[in-house]
């Protein structure tokens, strides 16, 4: 069996100018990056802004099991069924981060016969939009040194100093460090950290901006610091704000590629759903809207996270909801949570499935919380029995859950025909997209909502330290926004070794942190970790290049 890499390796791709034209893009609106990957000019957005919205159809998935369910696969598969169906589509998604390509979870273009493609170059430096963020993060904290280094004017307190290093690599070692040692000519000794790239501010303020002028604004509100009596200071007073900016000018336009079938797909910006809010450029998804017909987007990991934050954050930022929900699951990841070890996933257990099926169950009511129509895509394994996908149809029926089976993996668009089908019938019918919450509510009640209405908590417990900062957040004049939670992506709950939909649990908000900025609290459930590790065999070990430049191991 061929490896993803061999498959998009032997893939016939299209120039890019090609692809542009088929997705109604002109070429003064074109910026080539190599014969295979572009930029796209803002200037299409003001062509464009007259015309009419396509459908928004939100890819998301169960709880995520090393079983794998397949999310961004169906998602790029989606998109060349519909077009396969004579549709007009286009997809959006992250860009992959080279943490997970070099650690545990690996890239992020889909996988089998319904990938994005230059695939290599996707997982890895791309077009440079994540070093822009990395170096304009990082600028951002050396003017701050800077400024407190030279006779502190800001009266900075350098026991609240708020803004960390960032690197887009997973490194524990860089958790917690003291920089500045060395003697004064060498700086001051302060404690820090380093968070990965994406869970940068700086990514979501770029994921969340209609344009550069909007970004300018974001980056003027954020807060880096606290100074001695206790007022906060942003970005605009170390005076980072407009060097900050030139360093986003060409990341901050969304990336053109093809899937393997040569369907146009918009790449733009890459935060982590469990750290950050997990999707994709509210400019692409702009972009897309005006082009296609249908735009089909994914959110990160499960429905609890991603698709919860894609419609609490940005849909709220954007001013309207999708219009049909996609609920990927496999019945492989379905066993998983039923109990069965990942060992043993390819024997027929429906006991094990019919436990695991209540994840998926829960998941489907979170969505229906949100009014949108919704389709389960089983996203199937060769291993599957006709008895596990009898329970499975069985099941969903009960709950009242529309599905449609896929093997777009095996198959590309091909295999995804039901699905489009069955995507394109919920599109047409009515959406009554409402956030879960309203924007006045009290802090502690979005909170407790998304814990109770969406993880199925019984409760929100708060650390000493998480009750001041809530409290003071809403001193400072922050209690309206939104929150975007920062937990577990194994688990509805905080705990990721509870699978399946846990019961009588809550959840403890350890911690709280302020993106003024981007636009949200981020209250920190569980032993969350913005700045990732390497597990005991990294993905890095088996990544290599041949004397031709041919790539293995990357996937």
């Amino acid at each position: 069996m061929k490896t993803d890499v061999q498959i998009a390796q032997e893939a016939s791709l299209l120039p890019i100018q090609e692809i542009a034209t088929q997705a109604g893009i002109k070429a003064d609106e074109l910026e080539p990056y190599g014969h295979y990957k572009a930029k796209i000019s803002l200037k299409l957005l003001d062509r464009l802004q007259d015309e009419k919205d396509g459908k928004l159809v939100l890819v998301t998935a169960i709880t995520p099991t090393p079983a794998g369910e397949g999310k961004t696969t169906v998602t790029i598969g989606l998109g060349q069924a519909l077009n396969r169906a004579g549709q007009n589509a286009l997809i959006a998604l992250r860009e992959p981060s080279l943490g997970p390509c070099f650690g545990l979870k690996g890239g992020a273009t889909g996988g089998g016969y319904s990938q994005v493609v230059p695939m290599e170059d996707i997982n890895l430096h791309f077009t440079g939009d994540i070093h822009a963020v990395t170096t304009a993060h990082n600028l951002l904290a050396d003017l701050l040194d800077n400024s407190y280094y030279f006779n502190n004017p800001l009266k900075i307190d350098p026991n609240r100093i708020e803004w960390p290093r960032v690197m887009d690599l997973n490194d524990r070692f860089l958790r917690n460090i003291v920089v500045g040692m060395g003697g004064k000519a060498h700086g001051i000794p302060l404690q820090s950290r380093f968070d990965i790239s994406v869970a940068s501010e700086v990514m979501a303020s770029l994921c969340l901006a209609h344009d550069l002028t909007d970004l300018r604004k974001r980056f003027e509100r954020i807060i880096v610091a606290y100074n001695e009596a206790g007022d906060p200071v942003t970005a605009a007073e170390v005076q980072a704000v407009g060097a900050m900016t030139v360093l986003m000018k060409d990341a901050i336009k969304p990336n053109l590629v093809q899937t393997l079938e040569n369907t146009p797909a918009l790449i733009h910006g890459g935060p982590f759903a469990n750290i950050a809010h997990g999707c994709s450029s509210v400019i692409a998804t702009r972009m897309g809207l005006k082009l296609a017909d249908y735009l089909v987007t994914e959110a990160g990991f499960g429905a609890d996270l991603g698709a919860e934050k894609f419609m609490d954050l940005k849909c709220r930022t954007m001013g309207r909801g999708p219009d049909a929900v996609v609920l990927v699951a496999s019945i492989r990841a379905l066993k998983m949570h039923g109990g069965l070890p990942k060992n043993q996933l390819g024997q027929e257990d429906t006991t094990a499935l019919e436990r695991g099926l209540a994840n998926l169950q829960k998941h489907v009511e979170n969505m229906r919380l949100y009014n949108v129509p919704l389709v389960v895509a089983i996203n199937q394994f060769p291993t599957d029995t006709a008895a596990e996908i009898d329970l499975l149809l069985k099941r969903c029926a009960e709950f009242g859950a529309e599905v449609a089976l896929s093997t777009i993996w095996a198959d590309g668009g091909a295999g995804g025909m039901e699905l489009a089908a069955k995507v394109m019938e919920a599109c047409n019918k009515t959406s009554n997209f409402a956030p879960l919450y309203k924007n006045d509510l009290p802090l502690k009640e979005k909170i407790n909502t998304i814990a109770t209405k969406i993880y199925g908590a019984d409760g929100v417990s708060y650390t000493k330290i998480a009750e001041d900062t809530l409290e003071r957040f809403n001193r400072m004049g922050y209690g309206e926004l939104p929150v975007c939670v920062a937990k577990t992506q194994y688990s509805l709950s905080d705990d990721p070794a509870l699978l399946g939909r846990p019961q009588g649990f809550t959840v403890t908000v350890r911690d709280v942190r302020l993106s003024a900025g981007a636009g949200f609290i981020v209250p920190l459930m569980g032993n969350i970790l913005t700045m990732p590790g390497l597990p005991k065999k990294p993905a890095a070990y088996e990544i290599d290049i041949d004397p031709n430049g041919i790539i293995s191991g990357l996937f």
